[in-house]
């Protein structure tokens, strides 16, 4: 075995068949339960980063009028924002590492499902190539892999013999929806800086913003595309872990991007708006 594999895919493996033990030995809730306990501890991780993001989003005015005042002079614009962040106290690149250690720790959990949750072959024996002794399978046992009505080795798809391709299936289409949601929740980060570049001359700032915006759509299109080749497992464990990614931003910065949406169809008024942004910026 390789190094990640024995530092981080291993010891996943293992997280997960001790959660398949506890929870009435069903793959399915392992994956929810173990993917849980997974973000709830890797969460002190991203909060440094979460609250660096904030604070950039809370002065954003008034690093827009640093960039109105510095227009196309890179360089004094750079002086002038490093300055600014050492009075205010805002490390921009705060919580980078730790966040991309969980970004490291999400790819080797992918790799565990695409090594073992696979519907070709015997899942047993390729648990077992990486459990420790005392949670190694025995030769009679199955693992059950149902969940709902899912089978989590296999691709979440719903085939129709009228359609020549198959459509995603429920779990899917919700890790997406969910995904979406998150995504448009961090919207308040992408218009602030939308802003800035409509009053300066520099185009980096646009192809930033156009980037940002083609990812709120694009990244729920491509968990669907990857998604329908993979095992459901993934799709649920995605479906999780996007669920509590939009629980963290809006605990964050509220409904963000998604408030003009929200307040349309009733759920949120202007003026409790206005008092909850109240209540976070005392």
């Amino acid at each position: 075995m390789n190094i990640f594999t024995t530092a981080l895919i291993q010891p996943l493996a293992n997280g997960l068949i001790v959660a398949y033990r506890i929870l009435g030995e069903n793959m399915g809730l392992a994956i929810l339960g173990f993917g849980l306990f997974l973000r709830v501890v890797l969460n002190p991780l991203t909060k440094p980063y979460m609250e660096s993001m904030k604070k950039m989003k809370d002065f954003a005015p008034q690093l827009e009028k640093l960039k109105k005042k510095h227009g196309g002079d890179k360089i004094k614009l750079a002086q002038a924002q490093s300055e600014f962040y050492k009075q205010k106290g805002i490390n921009p690149g705060a919580g980078c590492l730790p966040y991309l250690l969980q970004i490291v720790v999400l790819i080797a959990f992918f790799n565990v499902f695409s090594r073992v949750l696979t519907p070709n072959g015997d899942i047993v024996a390729r648990f077992n190539e990486l459990l420790y002794e005392p949670l190694k399978f025995g030769a009679q046992e199955i693992i059950n892999t149902r969940f709902l009505y899912l089978d989590v080795t296999k691709p979440d798809v719903i085939n129709l013999a009228s359609l020549p391709i198959p459509l995603p299936g429920p779990v899917l289409l919700l890790a997406a929806l969910v995904q979406f949601i998150s995504a448009k929740i961090m919207a308040p980060y992408v218009k602030a800086e939308e802003k800035a570049a409509k009053k300066t001359k520099e185009k980096s700032d646009d192809i930033q913003v156009a980037m940002q915006q083609s990812m709120i759509y694009t990244f729920p299109l491509m968990t669907i595309v990857i998604g329908m080749r993979f095992a459901s497992g993934l799709a649920l464990y995605w479906f999780l872990f996007s669920v509590y990614q939009a629980i963290q931003q809006y605990n964050s910065q509220g409904w963000g991007g998604l408030t003009p949406w929200i307040e349309k169809i009733g759920l949120l008024q202007s003026d409790a708006r206005s008092n909850k942004n109240g209540r976070k910026k005392n």
